[in-house]
């Protein structure tokens, strides 16, 4: 069993940046591949970014890459996602998803391939 909960979603003007935290409990959690994902008002979910347990490496899709950051704290079991230059499109619920006891490189963008989820945290970009 891995908990998730998010926070820092809120409101945020067009190019401006925001940053989203997911608070993990279980003991696993440094064992766990992680991802974001983002699920916008009638639209299916979305894969964002992934990072190994190891967090050394990551996976971004192609419309946040370069824009978005995503890292790990095993010792704080956190797992961040840096949003700078965010967009209108950008506008979602935000997901973060775990895979206890996968291979240590393993990232991916299916959302069937996780585990656990949080609860998910609005992220609103104005234009």
């Amino acid at each position: 069993q891995v908990d998730l909960v998010e926070s820092g979603g809120g409101l945020v003007q067009a190019g401006g940046s925001l940053s989203l935290s997911c608070l993990a409990s279980g003991r696993a959690f440094s064992r766990s591949a992680m991802g974001w994902f983002r699920q916008a008002t009638g639209k299916e979910r979305e894969f964002v970014a992934a990072i190994t347990w190891t967090g050394d490496s990551t996976y971004y899709a192609n419309s946040v890459k370069g824009r978005f950051t995503i890292s790990r704290d095993n010792v704080k079991n956190t797992l961040y996602l840096q949003m700078n230059s965010l967009k209108p499109e950008d506008t979602a619920v935000y997901y973060c998803a775990a895979k206890p006891g996968g291979l240590s490189y393993f990232t991916s963008r299916y959302h069937s391939e996780y585990d656990y989820w949080g609860q998910g945290t609005q992220v609103t970009v104005s234009s």
